[in-house]
């Protein structure tokens, strides 16, 4: 083994060989599962990956289709980083992505002006949103001492309540109509406030978001390593009574962290909004504020990490809604999707435990 590790090239670690097979064992054991789910409903294992494949990775459409899933995906998971440096964990996305898409959506809906300025301020609005809609269980923790994790999860039920309520009021954001033949969203954002798209169907094309989001995705890397505010966060999230005792204030270190989370998933929903939906609609969030969460932790909170893999899951989303229209039922995209995501979450898991179990291993104490 000795011999084995020595011919190793000194990029390839052992520890990251053993990462490596780690992905591999547990990506085999959830495709093998799969495949054994999807025989027994009466499918073929190889028409399904095919499709998966076809929705995700066939064609400059089907690129760009998991471009656009992966886009809002990476920008929550940069958000939960920001919270996760300070030792804060933001379980709320789901709740500041709504809220963000549904301010974005008033904006842009109500707001005057030249179609470009209420395009920007409609994404800002959304930040903002998102932002306000964090910074209530901060001042619930900071304030009250309301566990971070109960307050960003409750906030996300009272948002879906809040946004199921203003497109059922036609003095809010129901769209126009008779009244027997409104639905709950709201009207199309007019077609100079919506993002500019990149390329044409059925070649690459993409909403232009993506660049907003890499811009923020190098600023966000850059801040963390080399800037004072990135070395305060990482003090306050290793060791909070040491970074008191420096001079770090933690409400409003730890409480900006967590407003920076709520306005990156608030301009994740108005990216959403205005680069593919048109509209805000209740249920548009679809699961993206949890998504991005499990990016950030497969990620292990590594902001250049989390690209590689928020394209993964974006390309599950776009592969995983391909399926479903072939004819497997939706309950078996789930399942499948479910099972690949396990299997690229517990590499990590499993290396978190390793460590914690290494941490607490009692000293030996020789005689």
């Amino acid at each position: 083994m000795t011999a084995l590790t020595t011919r190793l090239p000194r990029m390839v670690k052992p520890a990251a060989l053993h990462t490596l097979l780690l992905y591999a064992a547990s990506f085999t054991v959830a495709l093998t599962l799969a495949g054994a789910l999807v025989t027994l409903t009466g499918h073929s294992m190889s028409e399904t990956v095919y499709a998966l494949y076809q929705g995700s990775l066939e064609g400059g459409g089907s690129i760009g289709l998991s471009i656009d899933e992966a886009t809002p995906l990476l920008l929550v998971a940069l958000g939960a980083i920001v919270c996760a440096r300070a030792g804060i964990f933001n379980i709320g996305q789901e709740g500041q992505l709504l809220i963000g898409a549904l301010v974005g959506a008033a904006v842009g809906l109500y707001l005057p002006g030249p179609s470009w300025m209420v395009m920007v301020a409609s994404l800002l609005g959304a930040a903002l949103g998102g932002a306000l809609w964090a910074g209530i269980p901060a001042v619930m923790y900071y304030w009250r001492g309301v566990n971070v994790v109960i307050g960003t999860l409750l906030m996300v039920f009272v948002a879906a309540q809040l946004a199921m309520y203003v497109v059922t009021q036609e003095h809010l954001l129901q769209e126009d109509g008779e009244a027997g033949a409104r639905s709950p969203q709201s009207n199309l954002l007019s077609e100079g406030v919506m993002l500019p798209r990149v390329g044409e169907y059925p070649d690459l094309n993409m909403t232009s978001g993506v660049f907003v989001v890499l811009a923020v995705t190098v600023a966000i890397v850059l801040l963390l390593r080399y800037s004072t505010w990135g070395f305060r966060l990482r003090m306050l999230g290793h060791n909070p009574a040491a970074a008191r005792r420096s001079g770090v204030r933690a409400a409003v270190l730890g409480g900006g962290a967590l407003l920076i989370s709520g306005a990156f998933a608030g301009m994740a929903g108005g990216i959403m909004l205005s680069g593919t939906v048109g509209r805000f609609q209740p249920g548009m969030a679809d699961n993206v504020g949890w998504e991005g969460l499990l990016v950030a932790l497969v990620a292990r909170n590594h902001p250049v990490a989390a690209i590689p893999v928020a394209l993964f899951f974006g390309g599950l989303r776009a592969g995983g809604g391909f399926l479903a229209s072939t004819g497997v039922p939706r309950y078996l995209v789930s399942v499948v999707t479910a099972l690949l995501v396990m299997a690229a979450v517990f590499p990590a898991a499993y290396a978190e435990l390793s460590r914690l179990r290494k941490r607490n291993k009692p000293a030996v104490v020789e005689g």
